[in-house]
């Protein structure tokens, strides 16, 4: 890894952040606050949360097997992907790689940021190959992007080539572990100690069924993540977004119970959709859903939006040409998929 003050934009590694009222506060116990322009009533919601949300950190620690000092927190993992373009990234200059197909936000980002983003596509059965990869930088290639589980494959890419990417790569690599509560595959938390440029990202919006409160976790050295914390916004995760986070935290055993019920339920939906006429494929997943290649993918999306069931058509996807996302829903939810598609 080059050094870090070298991937860095000059302007980011001597910027003076914003101070809030609350990140210059601390230490003794303190009842009157009169320091950050706030109303003194509408209690509690008329104070600023905690810009570093230092409780919810604490709980994360605990669960995650990660120290405080390791963890950023953002308005969903989307805040955790676009600051790294702003972090290492010269505009107009400076390129990322990432796999392809794979999540649509890195490329979005990028082109935000005005950053070059260089797609390299997976072998068949959307394996990673790390040469290949790593044949796509050059001088100015500061970010390279993995999903493991991949978003829209759901496979997990070998841990070998994500390792030989992370050991053979001088810039920053970036592995998306968004459904990893679902994989058998272990999480790569567990290199950040021996590895200074991984960054792991995950999220509450999928196992832990916290979508609506837009909490994304970025695991790191604490020298990124105190970079990540100088660029964000000073007050980036709501007090109501980290209450919730607290609650949800304090009994984690119960997202445990979900994924199995979850995972139980993707075994008998993918089985059942082998049966279907109208299926040709089903690819290996690790996450929440599955990628199905199916006779006329528009044609049946269409179909199921009729009868207000919705899917994710990803055939304008690079090589998922007619295929469908389907996330695993309730029994329910996923019998009324099964019962239209019968009738098509």
């Amino acid at each position: 890894m080059k050094p870090l003050e070298q991937l860095v934009r000059k302007n980011i590694w001597s910027l003076a952040p914003y101070s809030s009222a609350r990140d210059e506060y601390s230490g003794k116990e303190a009842h009157v606050f009169l320091d950050a322009n706030e109303n003194p009533y509408n209690a509690p919601y008329n104070r600023y949360p905690d810009p570093l949300q230092r409780e919810v950190k604490k709980l994360l620690e605990r669960v995650k097997g990660v120290p405080a000092e390791n963890i950023f927190l953002g308005n969903g993992s989307d805040e955790a992907i676009d600051l790294p373009y702003r972090i290492f990234c010269e505009p107009g200059r400076d390129n990322v790689v990432s796999i392809a197909p794979t999540y649509g936000m890195y490329q979005v980002c990028a082109d935000i940021n005005d950053i070059e983003c260089r797609q390299v596509l997976l072998h068949e059965g959307f394996t990673l190959n790390a040469d290949k990869l790593l044949a796509a930088c050059d001088a100015h290639t500061k970010i390279i992007w993995l999903c493991s589980p991949n978003n829209p494959t759901g496979n997990s890419l070998d841990r070998d080539e994500i390792m030989k990417v992370v050991e053979s790569f001088d810039g920053i690599v970036i592995v998306d572990e968004a459904y990893i509560d679902f994989a058998h595959q272990m999480s790569l938390r567990q290199e950040l100690p021996t590895h200074p440029n991984l960054i792991i990202l995950q999220t509450m919006s999928k196992a832990w069924g916290s979508a609506a409160i837009r909490l994304g976790m970025a695991f790191a050295s604490k020298e990124i993540i105190a970079i990540y914390n100088k660029v964000k916004y000073p007050y980036n995760v709501n007090q109501l977004t980290q209450q919730q986070a607290i609650e949800m935290l304090k009994d984690p055993f119960e997202v445990d119970k979900t994924v199995k019920v979850l995972l139980q339920e993707r075994s008998r939906l993918m089985q059942a959709f082998l049966e279907l006429p109208i299926c040709e494929k089903i690819y290996p997943t690790d996450a929440n859903f599955f990628l199905t290649r199916v006779t006329d993918a528009t044609k049946i999306y269409n179909y199921l939006v009729d009868r207000g069931i919705i899917v994710r058509n990803r055939s304008r996807i690079q090589l998922c040409q007619n295929c469908l996302r389907i996330t695993i829903g309730t029994r329910t939810e996923n019998n009324e998929l099964l019962s239209a598609l019968r009738q098509f």
